[in-house]
């Protein structure tokens, strides 16, 4: 009896997957520079303050949920590999499942969930008035947004990047559309920025649901039995669970690293904001790759094809390796001109190129990081996802701690650690996991 013979990975596939999800996270800041440009325009400084203040909650509180993208994503790409596309709906409706819970649970809890945030937050009686205005319309918006990250999954693991980049895009447009229309016609303030963004998830519900419902073989009519699957339910929790646990250790090193800088002055609070953006960027092109390798790593561990999951990793990581050493190149030539561009403070200008050298050494290891993310989250190796990243959380704090005395210097050399954390611990665990996980 012969192997099974599996077709080659090639960085073709890789782009038609990477390529798309890079231009789709290249245009979601641009919602942020309409929302801040319509409300800046009414010129109220408590105004503008609450929109920034509640856009970071929600863009934290919903990266918490960012699970329900990767595992559908993952979990489809593999049931592609392993030829079993009958589940394809089963895998829609569970994550549907889970958004609408997990939505409608935020709903419920808003009350209890606002004072705790924004108390946190400790903003000024004007900005937190203002922000809670918005929070309280665009939690509305949760089980839409959660749902979209289904779908989203769903369409990139089955190599459809195309259409999930259509769908992103629309969603995107129509909150800007949506906002200046609201906010500068209808003077609906910040109110009308929040419904935004409810109106945009909605629409991109209903245009995902139109579109899923094309592709899937029996449309949304799955069995009972095979939706409520017992080992396949619970492999999806316990995968969400990790996941979760795994993505709320990374948001609490950049609210650190955010809380740190702002106490060391406005200054560098500001200058930080700037170098910040670089890192951004870089990171938007990185999760491109992440995306294609959990498409194509998924893909292959479904099909239990061990060479191409083996090609797929070589792919991803000398790809991720040869972008990051370019976008280092061009951060040390053009480095200090875009500082430049991005703030006419001699001061902030001045101690933001201190700093650009640390922005000149991520994205080498902002590659291992991501590529090995996008590794992990197509084989579902969510547990040791989750474990990597709290050790990896552990070392920046350490390496924090130990170098506190040398300022915002020791707390971006902090930073430094936790990326070569992410992608060398992922990178040392990889040999075992990939043995184990293909072993005859």
């Amino acid at each position: 009896m012969h192997a099974p013979v599996h077709p080659r990975v090639t960085t073709r596939q890789m782009f038609a997957i990477a390529g798309p999800a890079m231009v789709a996270n290249l245009t979601t800041p641009m919602i942020g520079v309409v929302s801040t440009t319509a409300i800046g325009r009414l010129d109220d400084a408590a105004l503008l303050g609450g929109v920034a203040m509640a856009s970071v909650i929600f863009d934290c509180l919903f990266w918490l949920f960012a699970f329900l993208r990767i595992s559908t994503l993952a979990f489809t790409a593999q049931a592609m590999g392993a030829g079993e596309t009958h589940d394809y709906g089963a895998i829609l409706m569970r994550g549907f499942i889970v958004a609408g819970l997990i939505g409608a649970a935020l709903i419920v809890l808003q009350l209890p969930l606002a004072a705790a945030l924004f108390g946190l937050m400790g903003g000024s009686e004007g900005v937190t008035r203002a922000a809670k205005t918005y929070f309280m319309i665009r939690i509305w918006s949760a089980p839409l947004a959660f749902a979209n990250y289904v779908i989203l999954g769903w369409l990139v693991g089955q190599a459809r990047a195309n259409r999930a980049l259509a769908l992103q895009i629309a969603i995107n447009l129509i909150n800007m559309i949506a906002t200046v229309l609201l906010v500068l016609v209808y003077h609906s303030g910040i109110a009308g920025a929040a419904i935004a963004a409810v109106i945009a998830e909605a629409i991109g519900v209903g245009l995902g649901v139109i579109v899923c419902r094309k592709l899937a073989k029996d449309g949304f009519a799955v069995p009972r039995a095979r939706l409520f699957d017992r080992d396949k339910l619970m492999r999806m929790l316990s995968v969400n669970r990790d996941i979760m646990v795994r993505t709320a250790a990374l948001i609490t090193v950049f609210l650190f690293f955010t809380a740190k800088g702002a106490r060391a002055g406005d200054v560098t609070l500001a200058a930080n904001a700037v170098l910040n953006n670089f890192l951004l960027v870089s990171a938007f092109f990185l999760d491109g790759f992440a995306n294609a390798a959990q498409q194509l790593c998924g893909r292959a561990y479904g099909a239990r094809d061990a060479r191409g999951f083996a090609d797929a990793t070589r792919l991803i990581l000398s790809w991720g390796i040869g972008f990051a050493l370019v976008v280092a190149a061009l951060f040390a030539l053009f480095g200090p001109r875009l500082i430049d561009l991005m703030t006419t403070s001699e001061e902030v200008r001045r101690v933001a190129r201190d700093f650009l050298v640390f922005i000149i050494l991520a994205p080498l290891p902002g590659a291992f990081a991501f590529g090995f993310d996008g590794i992990y989250g197509g084989a579902t190796w969510a547990h040791e996802m989750r474990n990597l990243m709290l050790a990896s959380l552990a070392i920046f704090l350490l390496a924090w701690w130990a170098l506190s005395s040398f300022g915002n210097a020791g707390l971006w050399s902090a930073m430094i650690a936790f990326y070569i954390a992410r992608g060398g611990l992922q990178g040392a665990r990889y040999p075992a996991l990939y043995r184990a996980s293909f072993k005859s």
